[in-house]
């Protein structure tokens, strides 16, 4: 009878702890409270994506195109839909009823499938050939937003993607932006120099997609009212008057992206003294503002990194370079994204003493393997780029956002005019502004070659078609900026979510502490090199040339031949030590795979194998213990 009352009394207790949890989960889930306990936050959503939402002024209607059923979605892509379809409850949660969800299961030959076409969502395809629907649609009115296919490789920026998509159907109005630039990057009728037009840069016509592009002259003294972000590209030989304008419209609240370049190979200069050889690129900066905000920059230096250099062989040039992701900031939301950036000949930011107020976000730096380079050698390419090259250890700024609150650079009040119009009566002067009345941020990129065609996209001709194809990210990224600018503070501060990319930093820090290692060797033989072949020269000179070398004294000669076989001796080390470095680096990559593929397994297995080996101990030594006690016993 004990017995069955034992087991009465558990069976009992686990139902009453049933009923217990099932009550609980009820009671819970009517409780709007809950707790992210993610390392980067995954499920809490932004204070300006909060913001953006409450603000909304009448119903905003969401089409959220779900494939479901076992076979609709492959495995690997149902948790991240069911997170997709979390964050747009989430967004309901906050906005209320002015946020209607709907959402729908598009089988193949359904209505659902032909609704979800004619809002711009798109089937994706797998390998195997099959397709599934995970997209969405935002309307208002006649206004619509199609995130037409949405990929996990965008998670995230999928809180930025889909705020952004509410934000521009709450708000009817297309944000307006100005373009200044030296270079024609709206195109030009007719150049002077070749007596041809120029047509817009493509990222002119992507611009004019998304925004109402306005032209600002380079001689403005004032930037209009409805200009809400102004893109200075290449600001050469840019006038005090025209600083001025940028600088009360930094203090008004207009957002600025400068792209400053000391060495632009797209945009050649000609000689006026010699006006049939090759013109000398253009140079650009911003020195009243620089010096008023804290940042430098060498406008007689360009960057050269060994890291993220371009080419190989004869066209291995350092300061020509490619960024990958751990260059570039993963915080933000306009670079979080980018896979890669080509910057040609850039200048670097100094941003180690900001005036005061100002705060100083890198957006992409150099690797600790680099070092600024003169000018004149910039292009300089293959074996002799690397000469001299002694890199000073420090990742250096080539990107970076200024945000506080902005004071004047012009204290003594507006500069007069350069060239002023006698016959021109003086307009009425606007009241100046001395210091921002709010917080501000300015965006600044000490490279302008990269928004240029010839550095951004290949142009293709596909069955006599003009196809133009993106060759990195460099569009994409001033889009970006542009895009999170021109919306509002709200969404300007949204944070990039975490993310599951992890690079291998450590990897790329190790090979550039092998390369270090060789540098002083490199350039000891270098300057060895040249000292020699100086010598042997100015030994020659004395003698009357190479051709009078019969009548050089035994002593003389015998010095030739040395200098020479010194000559053959140090470039055949120079080159072994080159491709030593270059074995190295091979094989620092092959053990490093080596590693990360078979270490787990291995120390899995060792473990096993202890865990047996010591379970059998255990056990061996037990049963010698009940034999010996046993043995006792009797």
């Amino acid at each position: 009878m004990k017995k069955y009352e034992t087991f009465l009394y558990s069976a009992a207790g686990l139902a009453a702890l049933f009923v217990i949890l099932v009550a609980f989960n009820y009671l819970a889930s009517g409780t709007p409270a809950r707790a992210d306990l993610t390392a980067g936050k995954l499920y809490t959503l932004s204070d300006g994506t909060r913001k953006i939402l409450s603000k909304l002024d009448g119903p905003v209607k969401v089409r959220l195109y779900v494939s479901q059923g076992d076979n609709a979605i492959p495995v690997q892509l149902r948790s991240f839909a069911q997170r997709v379809e979390d964050m747009v409850r989430e967004f309901k949660s906050v906005a209320g009823p002015n946020l209607v969800i709907e959402k729908y299961n598009p089988k193949p030959d359904s209505d659902e499938e032909d609704a979800a076409q004619l809002d711009g969502v798109e089937p994706q395809t797998l390998f195997s050939g099959e397709q599934f629907y995970l997209g969405l649609s935002v309307s208002r009115l006649d206004r619509k937003q199609s995130l037409s296919n949405i990929s996990q490789q965008r998670e995230q920026l999928l809180e930025y993607d889909l705020v952004r998509a509410i934000a521009r159907v709450a708000n009817p109005e297309r944000p307006t932006i100005g373009v200044m630039s030296a270079v024609p990057v709206l195109g030009e009728p007719v150049n002077m120099m070749t007596r041809q037009a120029n047509e817009p840069w493509v990222l002119a016509n992507e611009l004019k997609r998304d925004f109402n592009v306005k032209a600002v002259p380079m001689n403005a003294e004032t930037i209009d009212k409805d200009i809400k972000v102004l893109l200075v590209i290449q600001p050469r030989d840019i006038m005090e008057s025209a600083e001025y304008a940028l600088d009360q419209f930094v203090l008004r609240g207009g957002k600025l992206i400068a792209f400053v370049d000391p060495y632009m190979f797209f945009d050649q200069q000609p000689n006026p003294m010699m006006p049939n050889m090759p013109g000398q690129p253009g140079m650009s900066t911003l020195p009243r503002l620089f010096k008023a905000w804290g940042i430098t920059m060498d406008t007689g230096k360009v960057v050269a990194d060994v890291t993220y250099a371009s080419g190989a062989g004869q066209r291995y040039t350092p300061t020509v370079i490619t960024l990958n992701k751990t260059a570039l900031s993963k915080d933000d939301v306009a670079t979080s994204q980018i896979d890669t950036l080509l910057l040609a000949f850039s200048g670097v930011f100094d941003a180690s003493k900001p005036a005061d107020g100002l705060k100083v976000t890198e957006l992409a730096r150099t690797s600790p393997n680099s070092m600024l380079v003169d000018n004149i050698v910039a292009s300089v390419s293959g074996d002799a780029a690397m000469k001299g090259f002694a890199p000073d250890n420090k990742a250096k700024p080539l990107a970076l956002r200024l945000s506080g609150k902005f004071k004047t650079a012009f204290p003594e009040g507006k500069p007069a005019p350069f060239n002023p119009d006698k016959d021109k009566k003086p307009a009425e002067p606007a009241p100046q502004l001395k210091e921002a009345a709010a917080e501000n941020s300015v965006v600044l990129v000490a490279d302008a070659d990269m928004l240029a065609d010839g550095a951004a996209v290949e142009v293709q001709n596909v069955l006599g078609q003009r196809v133009v194809v993106p060759s990195n990210g460099n569009l994409a990224l001033v889009q970006g900026m542009i895009e999170q600018l021109a919306s509002g503070d709200d969404l300007m501060s949204l944070r990039s979510r975490a993310s599951s990319f992890r690079p291998l930093t450590v990897v790329r820090q190790m090979e550039s502490d092998a390369q270090k290692k060789y540098f002083g060797k490199i350039k000891e033989l270098e300057d060895e090199l040249q000292q020699t072949t100086e010598k042997m020269q100015k030994l020659q000179k004395q003698s009357g040339g190479a051709k009078s070398a019969q009548i050089m004294s035994p002593e003389q000669q015998a010095e030739l031949e040395r200098f020479k076989k010194r000559v053959i001796e140090t470039r055949q080390v120079l080159k072994e030590l080159r491709k030593t470095l270059r074995q190295d680096a091979e094989a620092l990559q092959f053990w490093t795979k080596v590693v990360n593929i078979a270490l787990m397994p291995l120390l899995v297995t060792l473990f096993g194998i202890g865990f047996a080996v010591s379970r059998r101990r255990r056990a061996a030594a037990t049963n010698a213990a009940a034999t010996a006690a046993a043995g006792g016993a009797a």
